[in-house]
């Protein structure tokens, strides 16, 4: 085992929603066994109303979710660098990332943006539970793993197939 924690990013164009849930999930999750920091490329500035409801919903402290560039987490900033790096949504995916600090594993843990919902608010609210359940699925799956320190081919693997789930 090891005795500092890992490094988690992640990754969403607008750093609004998907990602900020990843943040506050694997945060809450995790204890002290990981950091967990979420970016963007092109950040909102701020963090979707609706997420910070759902979150505030589920008891989760939500003072420090800020929407935020991925050009904070560069190797000045980073000291070890970021062990891990999942984006979440297709825009991000297709995007060049930069090179992170610590050569960190990456997976494609694609949702869809409930940002992007319409309809009524009952339904825009459905969207985000939607994708908050996804998100906690794969994080669950992910800190369920016995040992993050196996082989990188057969870990890569496996975070690309939590990302299908």
């Amino acid at each position: 085992m090891r005795d500092t924690p890992y490094t988690v990013l992640f990754l969403c164009t607008g750093n609004s929603a998907r990602s900020i849930l990843g943040e506050a999930i694997l945060a809450r999750q995790a204890g002290t066994r990981f950091v967990s920091l979420s970016a963007g490329s092109q950040p909102k500035g701020e963090v979707h109303p609706l997420a910070l409801d759902l979150l505030r919903q589920k008891e989760y402290d939500v003072s420090g979710l800020r929407s935020k560039s991925w050009d904070e987490f560069d190797e000045s900033q980073m000291g070890d660098g970021i062990d891990f790096v999942f984006t979440v949504c297709d825009s991000a995916a297709a995007e060049v990332c930069p090179a992170w600090p610590g050569q960190p594993l990456s997976a494609h843990w694609g949702i869809p943006d409930p940002a992007a919902a319409t309809g009524t608010e009952a339904e825009r609210r459905l969207a985000f539970v939607t994708a908050y359940n996804q998100m906690k699925a794969r994080i669950d799956a992910f800190i369920a793993l016995p040992d993050l320190s196996i082989d990188r081919l057969t870990l890569k693997s496996k975070l690309r197939d939590i990302g299908r789930l």
